[in-house]
């Protein structure tokens, strides 16, 4: 047994020695520069290295798959259905034009109405512009991650050795540093708001609540190998305003939050992310809510309006869509943060779906599974656009506004601006939206009261 001592004290040696290498190259590499802001460029290099790797890997697919005479899946980016964007009365009319000879404003039923209701229901079963926002989309490339792309199979050695060792790389190196990271980020959120909770109200609190969040977050940054690319940082949130933003990921708060320095709104949770909010604001002004408060429409819009009107407080940072969209659209925007009447500052997000996906379907993983999906993933990659701020038109409802802003931020990153509610997610179509659709078609049958005197 005693000669066993000298090799167990080697392993120990050894295993001590590694631990703390590894500390110290975190430290050095990559939590002093989250503190400062700065980064040394391994990211980019790392990122560039990934894209060639998977050009040569989508390219070997193709030359296999003709060799093989595999036919390749091809996703549609863009919708199976080409659509054009006419309305309900338009497109019976010009069905009526093509099938029948009477008046095309004869307030009548006519047969042929049916068939524009049958293709409407046939495109709709066929390519649902709504549904396949809940779901991750299709990558035409392949990133060496088997849940990205329908067209891997069995194609060379070489092709499957990569990808083996892509899952080692993955697993085995990447999860561990990024599990220590994001507990490290973590920690030191919790530990460091709590000691500046207890500081007396004052500029010195506010310059150390800031920097503690900042540098926390860009831990956690770094903790997905993010990387982040700003535009028109003039444009950044300002005190007494609300920043809304398209929403894909729980982690678009600390994309966000990494470049900023925003009050948080939510709901009041338990366990360990209740202890992080609890910590949160005891340094900053977050506006959490009680699970009964938050169905109390009024009440939120009092909470936010009273915060929004000190224009010493932190600009407020909410996602209007209140669901988490798949990185291709924006869906309606709710009116209850454009009602109160303060300067919105309208975010746009794009992620990069080819070294991860970051969209998060609640409906079919948890919280765990998710990050755990975004952990062992190659990085996360992402455009964020400042616009510049907007406010309510005079003649503008709360509803008009915020289908402006929500606008603005489809085009500026390139997503298709939507008009469903994005709860239909978990909820069926409102009967409301159904009624609506009937009464304008009962006004084509019917007419109105003037086509009835004529007749």
């Amino acid at each position: 047994m005693f000669l066993l001592l000298p090799f167990d004290s080697l392993v120990v040696n050894l295993l001590g020695i590694s631990i703390t290498v590894l500390f110290t190259l975190l430290l050095v590499f990559i939590i002093v520069p989250a503190i400062f802001g700065v980064s040394f460029g391994i990211r980019k290099v790392y990122m560039k290295t990934l894209l060639k790797i998977f050009q040569w890997a989508t390219l070997r697919i193709e030359r296999g798959a003709k060799e093989k005479n595999h036919p390749l899946y091809k996703p549609y980016v863009n919708g199976i259905i080409a659509k054009e964007p006419t309305s309900l009365e338009e497109e019976i009319k010009e069905i009526r034009r093509s099938g029948s000879g009477k008046a095309l404003d004869a307030p009548e039923f006519e047969l042929s109405d049916i068939f524009y209701f049958c293709r409407k229901g046939i495109e709709t079963i066929m390519d649902d512009e709504v549904t396949k926002r809940f779901s991750a989309e299709e990558l035409e490339s392949w990133n060496l991650l088997s849940r990205t792309n329908y067209n891997f199979q069995y194609i060379s050695l070489r092709l499957t050795v990569l990808w083996g060792l892509g899952v080692l790389i993955r697993y085995c190196f990447l999860l561990p540093l990024r599990i220590a990271l994001a507990f490290t980020g973590i920690s030191l959120l919790v530990t460091g708001t709590t000691v500046v909770g207890y500081l007396p109200n004052g500029r010195c609190k506010e310059f150390l609540s800031k920097h503690v969040h900042l540098m926390c977050y860009r831990i956690c940054v770094r903790a997905l190998t993010a990387i982040i690319t700003y535009h028109d940082r003039e444009n950044r949130p300002r005190n007494g305003g609300i920043c809304v933003a398209n929403h894909t990921s729980p982690i678009d708060v600390i994309i966000l939050a990494s470049d900023g320095y925003y009050a948080m709104v939510g709901q009041i949770h338990g366990g360990l992310m209740g202890v992080i909010q609890r910590a949160m604001v005891k340094a900053c002004p977050h506006v959490w809510f009680e699970r009964s408060e938050v169905k109390d429409r009024h009440l939120v819009a009092k909470r936010l309006t009273e915060h929004v009107q000190d224009k010493s407080k932190l600009p407020i940072l909410i996602f209007p869509e209140g669901t988490c969209i798949n990185n291709t659209s924006v869906m309606m925007f709710k009116k209850g943060s454009f009602e109160i009447g303060a300067t919105v500052y309208p975010v746009a997000i794009k992620y990069d779906p080819q070294f991860g996906d970051a969209f998060w379907n609640s409906s079919k993983y948890g919280m765990v599974t998710y990050l755990l999906r975004m952990m062992t993933s190659w990085a996360i990659v992402c455009s964020v656009w400042y616009l510049p701020p907007m406010t309510r038109q005079p003649e503008e409802d709360a509803v008009q506004f915020a289908n402006r802003v929500k606008s603005a931020i489809a085009r500026q990153g390139g997503l298709v601006d939507l008009l469903w509610d994005g709860g239909l997610k978990r909820e069926k179509v409102k009967d409301t939206f159904k009624e609506e659709q009937q009464k304008l078609y009962s006004k084509m049958i019917v007419g109105n009261h003037e086509d009835r005197s004529r007749s």
